[in-house]
């Protein structure tokens, strides 16, 4: 039997605050992951530079599902994909527009932030496919653990999501770019560093977790749940 949520009426105090730091660390990771990175004094292990943030974006949508639901993750999914677009369109504009006489910067400026399309497809495409899968398992393991087991479900999720995240981005944004045994060098280490991210943070997740679902009353279940990730209102 699934345990009954703690409360027919949810508070949502720590909500604005967890969708706002959500949605910085996407469109922050979206900016850095143009970079490619080494790890110092491990010259195998490549990654892209969101990797150092983006990680973070799969613990904080775990707990969306986990404290809030399926149904409010979501929503916010989609409002993390809008500002990606619109970051992304916003540095296309500004690197596009001539600069002000003198200013010494703007081959500089074009070539981190005027983003291909290629680019700004897989950032898009990657994150829209792995937030949803994280989301979906996610919300799929606590029915079918009862609530139990929130390791499970938090590494089981992040194994889904991350692995289609990995591979969409840098297959759609780079191949043909960087050579093709980087592409495939770092997809596998963006997958492997991120899901160990998630795994070393399962106890700040538990904490978290635990001390959210008091502070709102919330705790749950999308037994009923309509899982289509076009649907934005509730039923």
């Amino acid at each position: 039997m699934i345990p009954p949520a703690l409360s027919s009426t949810p508070r949502r105090r720590w909500l604005a605050p967890i969708t706002a730091v959500f949605c910085t660390v996407l469109v922050v990771s979206n900016i850095t992951a143009i970079k490619p990175l080494s790890i110092p004094g491990l010259p195998s292990v490549l990654m892209d530079g969101g990797n150092l943030l983006f990680p973070i974006s799969y613990i904080f949508g775990d707990i969306l599902v986990e404290v809030y639901g399926y149904a409010q993750s979501r929503r916010i999914i989609w409002l993390g994909f809008a500002l990606n677009l619109f970051a992304a369109a916003t540095f296309t504009l500004v690197a596009l527009l001539p600069p002000a006489p003198g200013w010494p910067m703007q081959d500089a400026f074009a070539a981190i932030l005027l983003q291909t399309p290629r680019v700004v497809l897989g950032s898009l495409a990657a994150f829209w496919c792995g937030s949803f899968l994280n989301a979906y398992v996610m919300a799929r393991l606590k029915i079918l653990t009862r609530g139990r087991h929130l390791w499970l479900r938090t590494i089981g999720s992040t194994l889904a999501g991350q692995a289609v995240d990995s591979a969409l981005f840098t297959t759609l944004a780079f191949t043909g770019v960087w050579p093709l045994s980087l592409v495939l060098q770092i997809s596998l280490w963006n997958f492997v560093l991120k899901t160990s991210y998630e795994a070393l943070a399962t106890p700040l997740t538990y904490l978290i977790v635990r001390r959210l679902k008091r502070a709102e009353s919330s705790d749950p279940y999308d037994t009923h749940t309509d899982f289509s990730p076009f649907r934005l209102r509730d039923p």
